[in-house]
């Protein structure tokens, strides 16, 4: 196929950026052995990343250990309509969107991500709980 893409233009062929396949790499090689060829920059990165993503995985399994619970704090206030139950029924989903929200590696770490955002909410919730209220806006508590 190389070959029938290098005849088919006619424009000279100056490199060749792939993925890190074996056939491949040998195929362009073969049939253009003076051509500089390298990998693509997302699959370098990704493959560069593995150790890191590897530790970040094991990290986010682990952290996700200690945040499970929130189906039965959701129960609790289910049939409650005042702003106290509102509030925690957003804290709930923020921690819920924080648990299924992946980043794409090489990127973005998910567990990174995830303690980042869980963080953000602890944050939010020393600041209510200082204050001794929480601003209600449209049913939903607003994380400050």
């Amino acid at each position: 196929m190389i070959r029938e893409v290098q005849e088919a233009v006619d424009v000279p062929i100056r490199g060749v950026i792939s993925d890190g396949q074996r056939s491949l790499r040998n195929a362009v090689w073969a049939v253009l052995p003076d051509v500089p060829h390298q990998l693509c920059h997302f699959h370098y990165l990704k493959e560069a990343a593995k150790p890191v993503y590897e530790a970040d995985k094991h990290a986010k399994k682990e952290f996700k250990k200690h945040l499970r619970g929130v189906r039965p704090i959701e129960h609790a206030v289910e049939k409650r309509k005042d702003a106290e139950a509102e509030a925690i029924r957003g804290y709930c989903l923020a921690v819920r969107s924080a648990l299924t929200d992946d980043g794409r590696l090489p990127l973005s770490a998910p567990g990174l991500k995830l303690y980042e955002r869980m963080t953000a909410i602890a944050a939010s919730l020393t600041r209510v709980s200082e204050k001794g209220a929480c601003r209600v806006s449209s049913n939903a508590c607003l994380l400050s």
